[in-house]
């Protein structure tokens, strides 16, 4: 059935490195909000959720954003399910685009269609679904508002027991797949490479986001930013950092605006579209940084890092050495600074407010970690 609610599923096979392959399952993707029917919705919940029929759905108010997204109310006509679910759709072309550029347009999608149970805090995927073809995607996920959790707004610092408890989420993710074969429905995965032609992009981009703090009259900032040039350099640099070592699965954005807190007082990570392999150190440090308002990074880094190394290794994981894990720490707001430099100089990905609070932390934690003058060696 075509138009109003389409109701196929579309197998698709990944294949392993061995030459077995598994088939992942990939839901429709609506065309419209009006294509999110109760047939529709049958048949994304029915994977996870076999029997389920949907006998209504309320799409509430849509949120533009890199995605679009809204809650949608459910009912149940046979069986049980959540009584409401989040769904995101593509957003407009120019993010698609992006998206794409970065190889991150479907990730989300195809994690949610693998069906992996990640171990940590994050909300159930139901469903997603990939066609390459228009770029258009959509992810069926839990409403984590609806069990009670609160999602974490990224102007505010979290607060180090919240980041710790994030970090315990990160020690346990990427124990589980450190230094080791994905499982065949996750090798779509790959490390984040940054091409010779996107680097002279990058670094015009830098230029552009620097102009723009200054044209918004954040006086400091441009004076705490790096030399972009300098900058540029270090952040493709990371890229090359981060694909060398002991590769784990990263969700590769984790920043607080990525985050919630539960409940029972716990760190949840949601929105996996930059979901990567790589270096542990991308997402810690990433994570960290963002995260703390300054005097708390400076008091705290040191012990919080040591946590994340210890939650390693009583995880099996050759714990790396405290001292080149720390200078590997202080090279990564480097990588956090380019990337909200990138953002604010596009002007539609994030709030202006978001990226110049985040901006902020990052190039205070440059300077506060001599990150200019870091030097380490790929790899460990």
């Amino acid at each position: 059935m075509r138009g109003g609610g389409r109701l196929s599923v579309v197998e698709r096979v990944t294949e392993t490195r061995t030459g077995a392959a598994r088939a992942s399952t990939l839901c429709d993707v609506p065309r419209s909000w009006r294509e999110v029917t109760p047939a529709w919705m049958t048949a994304a919940l029915s994977a996870r959720l076999p029997g389920v029929v949907v006998s209504q759905v309320d799409v509430g108010p849509v949120a533009a954003g890199t995605n679009d997204r809204a809650r949608v109310l459910v009912s149940y006509g046979r069986g049980d399910g959540p009584a409401s679910v989040f769904v995101k759709r593509h957003g407009r072309l120019v993010h698609r685009l992006a998206l794409g550029v970065l190889g991150a347009l479907g990730t989300e999608a195809r994690l949610a269609a693998a069906g992996e149970v990640l171990p940590l805090t994050h909300p159930t995927l139901y469903a997603g679904g990939l066609e390459a073809s228009r770029l258009a995607t959509v992810v069926v996920m839990d409403d984590v508002v609806a069990s009670g959790a609160t999602p974490n707004d990224a102007h505010r610092a979290l607060s180090v027991d919240e980041v710790r408890a994030g970090l315990d989420g990160l020690a346990a993710l990427h124990s589980r797949y450190w230094d080791r074969p994905l499982p065949a429905a996750l090798r779509f995965l790959r490390p984040w490479r940054l091409g010779a032609a996107w680097a002279v992009a990058s670094e015009l981009n830098l230029h552009r986001g620097v102009r723009r703090l200054r044209a918004l009259g954040a006086l400091d900032a441009p004076e705490r930013v790096a030399d972009v040039h300098v900058l540029a350099a270090q952040f493709r640099e990371s890229a090359r950092r981060a694909a060398s070592g002991a590769q784990t699965l990263l969700h590769g954005d984790p920043h607080p605006g990525n985050t919630y807190a539960t409940a029972a007082g716990g760190t949840g990570f949601y929105d996996w579209q930059l979901a990567r392999l790589g270096h542990w150190s991308h997402d810690v440090g990433y994570f960290l940084v963002s995260s703390l308002g300054a005097e708390d990074r400076r008091a705290h880094e040191r012990a919080l890092l040591e946590g994340y190394l210890d939650g390693l290794g009583r995880l099996g994981v050759r714990r790396p050495r405290a001292a080149r894990a720390w200078e590997q720490y202080r090279a990564t707001p480097a990588f956090g600074l380019a990337t909200w430099l990138h953002t604010l100089s596009f002007a539609t990905f994030q709030p202006i407010d978001v990226c110049l609070a985040t901006i902020s932390r990052f190039a205070t934690a440059y300077d506060d970690l001599a990150t200019a003058h870091v030097v380490v060696s790929p790899g460990g």
